[in-house]
């Protein structure tokens, strides 16, 4: 990997029809608030899940890709949760708009698309990961999953030599988060995760940075 270049948030326009979301004005007004935040939600199963077993938390989950977010509104309609908004949108400007500093108290990443034609376009590669951080409160944790060790291997790697982070890494054994998971799970591939800590003064470029 070439060496990590700075992250340019201002250079991103807001995402069509964006509305920012007014949770995120009440935690300043009431530190008892969690919010979290999944990129790459799916069809929703891990969204609406994690909604209904943890009603204290907010989950903001996002999907790109039209047909996914479709089915996933679809299935929060039938189970509508109030801790939980289904945003359509491309992660990056979405959360350059609408989270404020140190406002995450999670991140989910589940089974993302390992680009093996493009490393620079996976998570931990990217500059964009300096402003998700920036996001994330102190003691924060980001999870990261995936059924491809290298991929694991290679995000352990970018923790150790570039984000200089704490983690734990473990074999995923009963959970059943998402659909793809279940698949992999059923057909007997290891499955693996990377369970990230954000620790205390932890700094970014990026902690008093605005719109």
């Amino acid at each position: 990997m070439p060496p990590m270049r700075m992250f340019r948030p201002e250079v991103f326009k807001a995402p069509r029809d964006f509305e920012r979301p007014d949770y995120f004005e009440r935690l300043s007004d009431d530190s008892s608030l969690k919010v979290a935040l999944e990129i790459g939600a799916g069809v929703g199963l891990h969204a609406l899940t994690f909604a209904a077993q943890n009603p204290e938390v907010h989950l903001f989950a996002i999907e790109r890709t039209a047909e996914k977010y479709q089915k996933f509104e679809q299935s929060h309609t039938i189970q509508p949760l109030v801790n939980l908004t289904s945003i359509h949108a491309d992660a990056i400007p979405w959360v350059i708009h609408a989270v404020p500093p140190r406002s995450l108290a999670q991140v989910f990443i589940l089974y993302p698309n390992p680009e093996p034609k493009n490393a620079a376009q996976r998570w931990f590669n990217m500059p964009f990961m300096q402003f998700l951080l920036s996001r994330m409160q102190t003691g924060a944790t980001l999870t990261l999953a995936s059924n491809i060790e290298a991929y694991l291997d290679e995000a352990e790697e970018q923790l150790n030599t570039v984000w200089y982070l704490p983690y734990e890494r473990t074999q995923v054994t009963t959970a059943r988060r998402t659909h793809f998971e279940i698949k992999y799970m059923a057909r007997g591939e290891p499955c693996g995760q990377l369970l990230v800590t954000k620790p205390e003064n932890y700094q970014t470029p990026f902690d008093a940075w605005t719109m």
